[in-house]
């Protein structure tokens, strides 16, 4: 197959949606598949097993400021905007059997542009920021951007995206995954990050962004008087994470940009994951943390639990005393169950996954998929991660 994944922040971020296209991609080209990336960054030093090609954009942080808009909504859709011209002189849409995005409404648009005396590949797009352009577009949107949402394929990385989705769209229950060879349990050196050796060091890795909920992690932490919080990320409330640590975590703080390469080493050096988001797509953050043997802390809803089992240490994330308790629990009993979930993270495996995204992409373009044979296989793809 020949594919195309667009996306503005391919190679010059390393983190969510751009991490998963990016080893999607890797995958599939192993197989054969021809496979081409197109983003905002600078081709990897390294041999790549796809092609990059470069449409410069402006970054995001420019627009922090920028007011919300409709069809502007944030940072990330005013960053798009300026990909779009770049992508369009590079997309070719006779090169591609099929073209795949997570971004709305530019990216989308413009990979389902019409195409004067030709053919147009088909299109996929995949939730991992959400599925609000498809749901809002079936819910009746019709005096905003959502109304002009389209495709041929849409992969839901959880099973709430795909309860939702499967009746409107033709729909595929597709996770995440890991990489379990970089992933891995390792000793701990905390050392090169400044940490303390003789503190609990609890761990978020999160964009610093209001849906994150940090503060809720600062101020649980607080009521820890040996544990130490590490918040590994960047994002426009750098400045007010920043001072309420000061204030509530004073020389019990540390705030990090990791490079990639050393984020597995990072995740060794902790003692218990934290994320106190309430609706994550899909946190890759989680499965990194499980594939290095660390008890995770996070919102308790069926879709958490359906990411990370039921004996991890769930709590209600607007409670930070809760927060505190569980992170304790996680403490005290976090490494009896380390077996299970080394074992549930390899279950994630990028291979695994990569080949789900191939028979979809099959399906669509030989056009063998109906209506109740991609719900009914999608129910026993759930079961069996």
């Amino acid at each position: 197959m020949r594919i195309l994944i667009a996306l503005p922040g391919l190679h010059r971020y390393d983190r969510g949606a751009e991490f998963a296209f990016i080893a999607v991609a890797k995958e599939l080209a192993k197989v054969g598949d021809k496979v081409t990336l197109i983003g905002s960054g600078n081709a990897h030093q390294q041999a790549m097993p796809y092609r990059f090609l470069r449409a410069a954009s402006v970054r995001r942080e420019n627009f922090e400021s920028y007011p919300s808009l409709p069809g502007l909504r944030n940072e990330y859709c005013y960053e798009e905007l300026t990909f779009v011209p770049q992508l369009l002189y590079r997309y070719r849409p006779d090169e591609y059997d099929i073209t795949v995005t997570c971004s709305y409404p530019f990216t989308n648009w413009a990979l389902r542009r019409p195409v004067l005396g030709g053919r147009r590949p088909r299109h996929v797009f995949v939730t991992h920021n959400g599925d609000w352009p498809a749901y809002a577009r079936q819910s009746g949107a019709r005096q905003s951007e959502f109304r002009f949402f389209d495709c041929d394929g849409l992969i839901c990385i959880n099973p709430d995206f795909h309860e939702r989705n499967v009746r409107r769209w033709n729909s595929r229950l597709i996770p995440n995954g890991v990489d379990c060879d970089r992933f891995r349990p390792g000793l701990a050196q905390r050392e090169q990050f400044g940490l303390p050796q003789d503190k609990m060091i609890v761990l978020m890795v999160s964009a610093l962004i209001p849906n994150k909920r940090i503060e809720f992690g600062i101020d649980a932490v607080s009521r820890i008087t040996d544990a130490h919080l590490v918040v590994a990320g960047d994002g426009p409330l750098r400045k007010t994470i920043a001072a309420e640590a000061a204030r509530r975590l004073p020389g019990r703080f540390t705030l990090l940009s990791v490079a990639p390469e050393r984020m597995p080493s990072l995740y060794q050096a902790a003692d218990v994951f934290l994320q106190c988001s309430k609706d994550e797509p899909f946190p890759l953050v989680f499965l990194e943390a499980m594939a290095c043997g660390l008890p995770i802390v996070g919102h308790d809803i069926p879709r958490v639990r359906w990411f990370v089992g039921d004996d991890e240490f769930l709590a209600n994330m607007d409670d930070p005393a809760a927060i505190a308790e569980s992170i304790q629990r996680a403490r005290s009993l976090g490494s009896a169950g380390r077996d299970k979930r080394l074992n549930r993270a390899a279950s994630f495996s990028w291979t695994k996954i990569a080949g789900m995204y191939r028979d979809f992409f099959q399906d669509i373009i030989t056009g063998s998929d109906t209506e109740t044979g991609f719900a009914k296989t999608d129910t026993q793809r759930a079961r069996s991660i």
